[in-house]
């Protein structure tokens, strides 16, 4: 045992860190060497071109403008890019500020040896060690690529120029570009997993089945019900837009003591197209009633969230307008709740129904996210679980949506629809749990295994089924909560409804 403590063997134990010293060492003089190499570069090429594209990346100026075009775009994956990319980069930028600088400080290289056309007008102060700006343009195009591969191909290559020209300008060496660069992709990519991508469904489907409506360039024979006082007043706006758009088209404005589906029926009764502007649930009154007319519905986004106008592509009131002049159109799915109600969108049990009255009662106050944040803040401190026998067994249900046709992504962030014609209900739902069921379920969110989790549970088919064990439960449906059941039972009526959608969609 003696031998064991003796010199000879205290040595043996500091090896090992005295090679890491010895390595770690060896690596800052690499680093310093590439440095000096590429600043010594004579090359017109980057003092021209470097100075400039670093100065863009300041306080992340150029990721902004191009997040900014890609929203513009019109083209949804790209938009989604933009927002991932945006959000890839705030939660990068705080990580890299206020965590990773501080953890080893590393003084910024020289920059005596930088040509002077190419040298940064502005020297940084703050630790050189990680690169921000490396770290922020990898992280906007990692989370651009997540949702539009293509995009995300060519915002790599400028990042990857980006963090050329913190070296090239003097403001780096390459070891604190390449942490940098791999810290933004690391968050990016650890973001994908905690809300994955919109992706095409793995499905085989049937092409969709595209209907003529006939065109209408005046909007003679489109009858359409207006709600004006639907989005805090959006529905005005909606309205003047439609007359000035359609002016043969005959308009119907709703009053607050309407009795809403047999002014919806009326419509229909003398209509060739019935129009809809209002929320998903005036929206889906609408259908029921051009279902029975046998006419096509179509619907100008009028609402506060207008998820079906969107997922039908018509996300503005021109989208549905050029849709009617030209008379193109679709059929789609529709979901009927035991037979008598139809849905276009989803509905709810557990807490979803709690959360739609709490941001609808608060909506008219603050903002709509700070609304929707405050609803979702006050349904987890509630946690309204109810009990459900699906297929004969009983589960505390803590949240359960239930979607027409298959939604995107995956998990407890459904947000949109590729197809809404694929004869599917998407049915998920989140078993109620003790405290280490809380953790085990946000420790498989936060790694990619959600749909792996027993208390996770999602499907996709073309009827459901439910009990409530304990009496009659709240149902919200297409954004509202007017219905209290015991059972309920949903089926798809497949490609059932005839909307007007514009051919570029289709």
């Amino acid at each position: 045992m003696d031998a064991m403590r003796g010199p000879g063997n205290t040595a043996s134990f500091r090896l090992p860190a005295r090679g890491l010293s010895q390595m770690v060492r060896g690596l800052g003089a690499l680093d310093a060497e590439i440095y000096e190499s590429i600043a010594r570069s004579p090359s017109p090429l980057l003092d021209t071109t470097m100075p400039v594209l670093s100065r863009a990346a300041d306080h992340s100026k150029l990721w902004m403008a191009i997040a900014a075009g890609l929203a513009m775009s019109g083209r949804p994956s790209l938009q989604r890019g933009a927002a991932r990319g945006m959000a890839s980069l705030a939660v990068t930028s705080l990580v890299t500020n206020q965590g990773a600088k501080r953890i080893r400080r590393r003084a910024r290289p020289s920059p005596g040896l930088i040509p002077l056309p190419r040298r940064g007008r502005r020297q940084p102060t703050s630790n050189s060690l990680p690169s921000g700006h490396s770290a922020s343009a990898a992280a906007f195009a990692v989370g651009v690529a997540i949702e539009s591969p293509p995009a995300g191909l060519l915002l790599s290559a400028l990042a990857g120029l980006v963090g050329l020209s913190r070296i090239a300008t003097g403001a780096h060496y390459p070891g604190d570009v390449v942490i940098g660069l791999g810290i933004g992709a690391t968050i990016a990519t650890i973001g994908a997993r905690i809300v994955p991508p919109i992706t095409e469904p793995s499905l085989s489907l049937a092409d969709p089945w595209i209907v003529d409506t006939g065109a209408r360039p005046d909007g003679r024979g489109l009858v359409v019900v207006v709600n004006p006082a639907s989005a805090d007043g959006e529905g005005r706006r909606v309205l003047a837009e439609i007359r000035a758009a359609l002016p043969a088209a005959e308009i119907v404005e709703l009053g607050d003591a309407d009795d809403v589906p047999a002014v919806m029926a009326d419509a229909a009764s003398r209509a060739e197209v019935l129009g809809v502007a209002g929320g998903d649930g005036t929206v889906a009154s609408a259908a029921a009633e051009a279902i029975g007319a046998g006419i096509p519905l179509a619907v100008f986004p009028a609402g506060t969230f207008n998820h079906f106008a969107r997922d039908i592509g018509c996300a503005t009131v021109s989208d549905t307008v050029a849709a009617v002049a030209s008379g193109s159109g679709s059929r789609v799915d529709v979901v009927w709740l035991n037979d008598s109600r139809l849905i276009l969108n989803t509905a709810g049990a557990g807490a979803h129904p709690h959360f739609v009255r709490v941001r609808e009662r608060l909506r008219h106050r603050i903002s709509r996210p700070l609304a929707t944040a405050t609803a979702v803040f006050r349904v987890l401190r509630k946690d309204p679980s109810v009990r459900i026998e699906v297929d004969g067994r009983v589960s505390e249900v803590s949240l359960f949506l239930l979607g027409n046709s298959v939604y995107q992504p995956t998990g407890f962030v459904p947000t949109r629809r590729l197809r809404l014609d694929d004869g599917l209900l998407d049915v998920r739902y989140l078993e109620a749990g003790g405290n280490r069921s809380t953790v085990r379920l946000f420790a498989a969110l936060a790694a990619g295994q959600l749909q792996r989790s027993r208390l996770y549970h999602e499907m996709q088919v073309p009827e459901f089924a439910f009990r409530s064990v304990d009496g009659p439960i709240a149902l919200s449906h297409d954004g509202e909560v007017e219905q209290t059941l015991t059972e309920a039972r949903l089926r798809v009526d497949y490609r059932k409804l005839v909307v007007c959608r514009p051919a570029q969609v289709l």
